[in-house]
Order: C-alpha cells, then structure tokens, then sequence
C-alpha cells in the first residue's frame, strides 16, 4: 500500500473551521494534491462525536452515524455530511490518491443516560491503586443512539461493556473489571485514558468492532487506517483486527498507529508485540525537531536521527514534524518552530526511509483563536511543493550521510540511469559549507531553494564545498 517515494498528507489540525464543508474543500484539492506529489490523505474522525459539529472526532460518540442522522443536535458532522464524506473519498480515488480513515476505538462519549453501578476510584497516577471502597453510582454509561434507531447495528453499549470511566473529575473502574495487560505502563497502566473506556476482554465488545470495522470498509472503501491511542489499548488487539480487516478488504490496507512515547524503547516494544502489522508515527523524531528549533544553534544537527523510528526501523516509520496534538494550545504542544520547518521537512522529505505525513496546518497555514490566545501558523507550501518534486525526481541511488558536525549536516543522492544527483546541506548557525560526494565527477549542482545563486561543480572523485546560509536549508540539484 505505501508507494516509493509515497507521501500522505494530515488533512486537518484541531482548530479546522466547524461550518462543515470540509468534505467537499478537500475534494477539490485532490488534483492539485496528486499533482503537487501526494499519494495519500488521512482525512479525519468521520462519525458524530459528543460535541456535534463543534467535535474534531476523537469525542467518538456514534461510530455507525457519519453524519447521516439527527443526534447530538445536528445531523451533519464537524465536516459536512455522509454523502459528501463519500464524495471526498470517490474524487480522491479518481485522482489516484488513497484514503486513510482515522479510527478511533478507545472510548465513547456522551452517553444517553446515567446507569445505576457498582464502581471504585483509582488513583490516576497509580492506576492499580484503588482509593476507597466500591460504592453505588450513577453515572453515564448507556449509549442507545436512538437518533439511528438500530440502523447499521442494534447493539445498546451498556456499563458492562466498558471497564472504566471518568466523571466528576474521578476515574471510576467498574464492577468485576480490570485493566488491560500489554498497555503503556504509564501510571502504572495506561488502559484508560478518557471517556467510557471500551474493555476489550468482553466478547461482544471485540465483536462490535470488528463488525464495525468490516462495515465501514464495504460502505467507504478506505485503503487504510490511521488508528488512535493505541498505547492504551491492549496490542494483541490489533493483530486480530487487522488481520480480520485486510481479509476482509481482499486487500493490503495500510495501517499507523499513533503510539504517543518519546522512548523508541517502547515504540520498539510495540511492534515486537504486534508483529510489525502496523506502522507507527516517529514521535521520538518529532521531539528531536521540536528540541533543534528552540535550541537552534545550541543543539548538536549530527544527533538529530539519534534514538528515532526511521534510524532503528525505517520500514515501519511514519515521520512528522507536527500533528493536530502538537500545535500550538493543543495537549501534546510541542510546535517545531517556524524559522525550522523548512529543515524538519527536508529530513522527512529528501531522504528514502519512512514514509513522511504533511501536516495540513504546515501546508496551507492556520489562523485560530483560544484560550485567550490568537495563533498563526505560517504556510510552507510553496518549500515543501519544491521538496516534493525533488523527491520524485532525484532521492535514488546510493545515498551517503554528513552528520558529522554540530552545525552543518547533509547528505547526497548519487542517481541512477534515470535519476539525477542531488545534496541537501542545512546548518542552525551561520552561513557555512559542507564538503560531500555526489559519486559524480565534473558535475554542475544549482540550489533550488535558490538561497545560493551560484552553481557549484563537482572534482573528479565527485566532490564539492556545498553551501547554504544559516538557519537555512539549500538543496543542489544536478543540472
């Protein structure tokens, strides 16, 4: 399913606008998209969540209802409607691009109505710790989805079917449940994370989801999935799933996993568990370019892919340099400065391991106001456009590496029969120049950030002194 040199592009950011027209604005990109080099779309969380049109998705409250149905006072999602949800898909495929449908199945929000239970509070940093004794509380649990009258499936979700939820500020687990083994170990266990946490050792609870999943592939025909908080959903879940899911499709679908965590060493143990099913956001190196855009030249560029995804498994990486979590006012906030992005993009983009994510927001530029904030994210379209054609044209043969100095790093393409040279230098400091080989002799290079206007000739063992201005990237292209 991942083409060479394949790139999918995040479709959305948190703050996308809520007047529901998404569907049919991302349709009419699609062209543009597959021309400008794309491959892949991972549009958003399709089915009504708890807060309506005003819900980015991850609030899941129907799973069956994308937009199809009056329930949670509006029939339309955040993004349009089912029928333009379908719309979107078609023009992508027509365009030749596949879709990647976010999938998220930890939890449920906004229940119907409050069941009498029998449940316990936990300490949330210690989440095998109870505090107290079980007591009778009424809390919301019961989901009936009386707007879709059993349209699609007749299963009620009741307290039975979850092993935990939060209100009043507290994490209650229920009667006779436990959390799941082979989760985070974050507070000690990471099973729950918000709402009313699906328990996954209940049979008609996994049997619901794969019906689900086996439903909305013969009603969208996806290509893929991008699954959310799977560090807090037992892993040998989804080898199951998938497994059931790709059979089911007749098909290799793609799959990434969003696998929040900073140490490879549990990125690495994730996929141990699920048998490389599935790919994995390189969060390690997004913090990596997080760190280098506030240091700037205080941090050392040659450690940069030190303890990341793409370095120990580039088959399985799927790099960022931001997501909807990262940017500004949101949960995980840890924005790769601007002045930065241009070099993020080049280490996702320019190099022929992992499969690089453009992050929409990056692309085409956000405008949002909250918490008493105004946020602006600059557009890098026109940089990461320039990127994208190099990287179908000149990101072949061998490639070989210059992380060899705090300041300045770099790395060249010798080409092929087909393909030409290339070398991409980027420094945090000042202006500088790197000397590398291309593998081609007496060979003209012209840097197409056009940051240098001369042209540079390789030496009759293929190298030369490649330059680029500080804070800069420069990428030089046979000619």
């Amino acid at each position: 399913m991942q083409e060479l040199r394949g790139t999918m592009i995040q479709s959305f950011h948190w703050y996308t606008s809520d007047e529901g027209d998404f569907w049919t604005q991302w349709a009419e990109r699609a062209p543009e998209l597959k021309e400008n080099g794309f491959t892949a779309i991972w549009l958003p969380p399709a089915y009504k969540g708890m807060g309506g049109t005003y819900d980015v998705g991850y609030g899941v409250y129907d799973l069956f209802d994308c937009g199809e149905f009056y329930q949670k006072n509006t029939i339309r999602t955040k993004y349009g409607t089912k029928e333009e949800y379908h719309h979107c898909i078609q023009k992508a495929h027509d365009s030749g691009l596949h879709i990647y449908a976010d999938v998220v199945l930890n939890h449920k929000m906004g229940a119907d109505h409050k069941q009498d239970v029998h449940a316990v509070t936990v300490d949330p940093y210690d989440r095998n710790k109870t505090l107290g004794e079980h007591v009778d509380k009424e809390l919301w649990t019961y989901f009936s989805f009386p707007g879709r009258a059993d349209r699609y499936s007749s299963m009620k979700w009741q307290w039975w079917h979850f092993d935990a939820t939060k209100e009043y500020g507290k994490i209650y687990k229920l009667k006779d449940k436990h959390f799941e083994t082979h989760v985070d170990s974050e507070n000690e266990n990471y099973d729950f994370l918000m709402g009313c946490d699906l328990d996954f050792d209940h049979e008609q609870v996994r049997g619901e989801v794969h019906y689900w999943g086996k439903w909305y592939i013969d009603t969208f025909d996806i290509d893929g999935f991008r699954i959310d908080a799977i560090k807090h959903i037992r892993s040998f879940f989804f080898k199951d799933w998938l497994d059931d899911m790709r059979h089911h499709a007749q098909k290799d679908l793609f799959a990434v996993g969003e696998y929040w965590s900073y140490d490879i060493g549990r990125l690495r143990k994730y996929i141990d568990e699920t048998e490389g099913r599935m790919h994995l956001f390189d969060a390690p190196l997004h913090y990596n370019l997080h760190q280098a855009s506030k240091a700037s030249s205080h941090y050392d560029m040659g450690t940069i892919l030190n303890n990341t995804l793409v370095k120990e498994n580039p088959l399985l990486a799927v790099t960022i340099v931001e997501n909807h979590d990262t940017q500004p006012l949101q949960s995980l906030e840890s924005l790769v400065e601007s002045w930065f992005k241009p070099l993020a993009y080049a280490i996702i983009l320019l190099r022929d391991e992992g499969y690089p994510c453009v992050f929409g927001a990056d692309y085409y530029g956000a405008h949002y106001k909250d918490k008493g904030h105004e946020i602006w994210m600059d557009s890098h379209k026109w940089i990461i456009d320039l990127f994208m054609d190099v990287r179908q044209r000149n990101t072949f043969g061998k490639r070989r590496d210059y992380f060899d100095h705090r300041h300045i790093i770099g790395w060249t393409f010798q080409g092929d029969a087909e393909h030409k040279s290339m070398a991409v230098v980027m420094t945090n400091h000042n202006d500088d120049l790197k000397w590398m080989k291309t593998g081609r002799a007496h060979c003209t290079y012209r840097d197409f950030t056009k940051h240098i206007a001369e042209t540079v000739k390789t030496d009759e063992w293929g190298w030369a002194p490649f330059r680029t201005k500080g804070g800069k990237v420069s990428v030089w292209v046979a000619i």
